[in-house]
C-alpha cells in the first residue's frame, strides 16, 4: 500500500471541513475521491499534499509514518499534485514552469536550461502533447496549459499523481490520450488519485473510490460493484432524479427579440447570426475550437468583432465598450472562473459587487452596510456557504467560487444572460442548481445564451441549439430535433446542413 491516511482531521475556524477521515491508496491503482463542492475532497489531497497540516491524523508512505509533512517532503516521497486550478506562470516558457523550484544546475550555480528544454520536451512528446517545451505559456490555450501542468508531474517520475479535476479544459480526444497515458503509467507501478465530478469518466479509468460528503467518510469500494446512480445517491445522501428540469412548465417564450445578431465575423467563427426572444434559453454547442469561445466573448464585447452586428431592443450596441453593452441589459458569466471570473485579492463581498457597482452604483463612495445587505440577499439565493463575507474568495470552494460569479450578474437584473460553461468543474448537485436557475431566469422573461459541450445540459435547458462547426453554424436544432446524435454529427461535419 503506498499511502495510508487515518483519522485526519482539519478545521478553518468554525468550519471544520474533515472529520475523522481515513483514505487508503494501493500500489499501480487509480482511485477516484468523489465528493460534492466542499464535501472536503481538496483539503484532503492538500494535508496530503503538505499545503498545511491537519489538526490531527497521520499519513503513512509506503508503511512509514511521515510527521511534519511539506510540499518538499511530498516532492522528495514521489507525490504530486496537479490543481483544479492551473498554477503557471503565464511569462515564463513550459520547460521553465515544468522545472519551477527544481532547476537542473551546472558548474554549481548555473541553471542548465538546454537539460531542463532536452528532458521537458522528452515528456511532451511521450505524451503526443504537440506544445514545444520552449513555448512561452502565455500563448497557450487552457487545454494545452493542462497538458503542461499534467507534463510537470510526469517529470520527475512521481509514483503518486493527484489530479483534480485534470480533464475541465480538454477535449475527448485528449481525454483519451490522457487516459492512456494514466494506464501506461499505471502497469509501471504508478498510482494515482483521481477527482472528477462526471461519473463516465470515474467508471472508464478508475478501480476504487472513495466518497466524502460534508467533511464525512462514506464510503470505499470498487467501482465495478456499483453503477452511476449509485454513485451520485452516494455524492448527495439522497436519491438524484436526473428528469427533465422544464418537463411540465409551459412555455416562456415571447414575440420580444432582446438580441439580434447579424453576420457575426471573428478570428474564429463567421457569418454568425440569430434572433434571441425575451424568455428563451439558446444553447451553442460544438467541439473545442469550432468557435464558441471566442463567439461568446465577442456578444459581450471582451474579443473584436471583425464584422457584424449585435442589436438589443433599444437598437445597436457598441461592441468596443463592454461597459455600454453592460448598461444595455447583458451580463456574462465566464468560462475558467480563475482566469476570467474571480478577483482572488478581493474579498467574497467584493467579488460579488463588482457588476453592481460598474453598471448600477451611482454614489461617489460605496456604502459597507449597503454591500454587506445585498450579499446577505445573494447568499440566501445562491446558497452560498460562506463563513465571513470579508475573507478572501478564494478561501471557498470551486462551487461557492462559481456561485459568487453567478450572483454578481444576477445583482444587475440583466435582460440577456450569456453563460459560457458555467457548469466547469463543480458537483452534480450545484449543477441542478445551476439549471434550475437558468429556468427561473427565463420564467422571468429573461433570455439566456448558454454555451456548452455537454449533451445533458443541452437536453436539459435548449429550446433551440446552434452547432458550430470550424467556426460556422452546421445546424440550428429546435427543442425536438435536438439528440445527442444530432449534435455530434453536426459538430463534426459529418451531416453538414446549409444554415437557414
Amino acid at each position: 500500500m503506498i499511502l495510508e491516511m487515518k483519522n485526519i482531521s482539519k478545521s478553518f475556524g468554525p468550519v471544520q471541513a474533515l472529520k475523522d477521515v481515513s483514505f487508503d491508496v494501493q500500489h499501480g491503482e487509480i482511485h477516484g475521491l468523489l465528493g460534492e463542492n466542499g464535501a472536503g475532497k481538496t483539503t484532503l489531497m492538500n494535508v496530503l499534499a503538505g499545503t498545511f497540516p491537519p489538526d490531527s491524523g497521520t499519513i503513512l508512505i509506503d508503511g512509514a509514518e511521515v510527521v511534519g509533512m511539506t510540499p518538499r517532503k511530498a516532492n522528495e516521497k514521489k507525490i504530486r499534485f496537479i490543481h483544479q486550478e492551473l498554477n503557471l506562470c503565464n511569462d515564463l516558457t513550459v520547460f521553465q514552469n515544468m522545472f519551477l523550484g527544481e532547476e537542473y544546475s551546472k558548474d554549481f550555480w548555473k541553471i542548465d536550461r538546454k537539460r531542463e528544454l532536452k528532458h521537458a520536451q522528452e515528456v511532451l512528446d511521450s505524451m503526443n502533447s504537440g506544445i514545444s517545451a520552449a513555448y512561452l505559456v502565455a500563448d497557450l490555450d487552457t487545454a494545452q496549459k493542462q497538458m503542461v501542468e499534467i507534463a510537470r508531474a510526469l517529470l520527475f517520475s512521481s509514483e503518486l499523481i493527484i489530479m483534480d479535476e485534470p480533464t475541465t479544459a480538454l477535449n475527448n480526444r485528449e481525454i483519451e490520450k490522457l487516459f492512456t497515458i494514466m494506464e501506461t503509467l499505471k502497469k509501471e507501478g504508478v498510482s494515482f488519485i483521481y477527482i472528477s465530478h462526471k461519473m463516465p469518466e470515474l467508471f472508464r479509468i478508475c478501480d476504487r473510490y472513495t466518497v466524502l460528503r460534508d467533511g464525512d467518510f462514506i464510503q470505499s469500494g470498487f467501482f465495478r460493484d456499483i453503477n452511476e446512480h449509485q454513485a451520485t445517491e452516494l455524492l448527495v445522501g439522497k436519491r438524484f432524479v436526473q428528469a427533465h428540469i422544464k418537463e411540465g412548465l409551459p412555455s416562456s417564450i415571447t414575440d420580444k427579440v432582446v438580441l439580434r445578431a447579424k453576420n457575426l465575423q471573428g478570428k474564429t467563427f463567421k457569418n454568425v447570426s440569430f434572433d434571441l426572444h425575451a424568455g428563451e434559453i439558446v444553447i451553442f454547442t460544438g467541439l473545442q475550437g469550432s468557435g464558441t469561445d471566442e463567439l461568446a466573448t465577442s456578444l459581450f464585447g471582451a474579443s473584436s468583432l471583425s464584422g457584424g452586428t449585435v442589436e438589443t431592443s433599444s437598437g445597436p450596441l457598441d461592441m468596443r465598450d463592454i461597459k455600454h453593452v453592460m448598461k444595455s441589459g447583458i451580463g456574462m458569466i465566464p468560462r475558467n472562473r480563475k482566469e476570467r471570473g474571480i478577483l482572488p485579492d478581493l474579498s467574497i463581498r467584493n467579488n460579488n459587487s463588482l457588476a453592481y457597482l460598474v453598471s448600477k452604483h451611482k454614489a461617489f463612495f460605496v456604502s459597507s452596510k449597503e454591500e454587506k445587505a445585498r450579499f446577505e440577499k445573494s447568499r440566501i439565493r445562491m446558497d452560498i456557504k460562506v463563513s465571513n463575507d470579508l475573507n478572501p474568495i478564494t478561501s471557498l470552494s470551486g462551487g461557492n467560487q462559481q456561485k459568487v460569479i453567478l450572483s454578481r450578474w444576477l445583482e444587475i437584473d440583466a435582460d440577456v444572460y450569456i453563460m459560457d460553461n458555467p457548469t466547469q468543474g463543480i458537483d452534480v448537485g450545484a449543477k441542478f442548481a445551476i439549471y434550475k436557475l437558468v429556468v427561473e431566469l427565463a420564467s422571468q422573461g429573461k433570455a439566456v445564451l448558454f454555451f456548452t459541450s455537454e449533451y445533458p445540459e443541452i437536453h436539459q435547458l435548449a429550446d433551440r441549439c446552434f452547432v458550430l462547426y470550424k467556426g460556422e453554424v452546421t445546424s440550428e436544432l429546435i427543442r425536438d430535433e435536438i439528440s445527442e446524435v444530432a449534435i455530434m454529427e453536426y459538430s463534426t461535419g459529418t451531416h453538414r446542413e446549409a444554415h437557414k
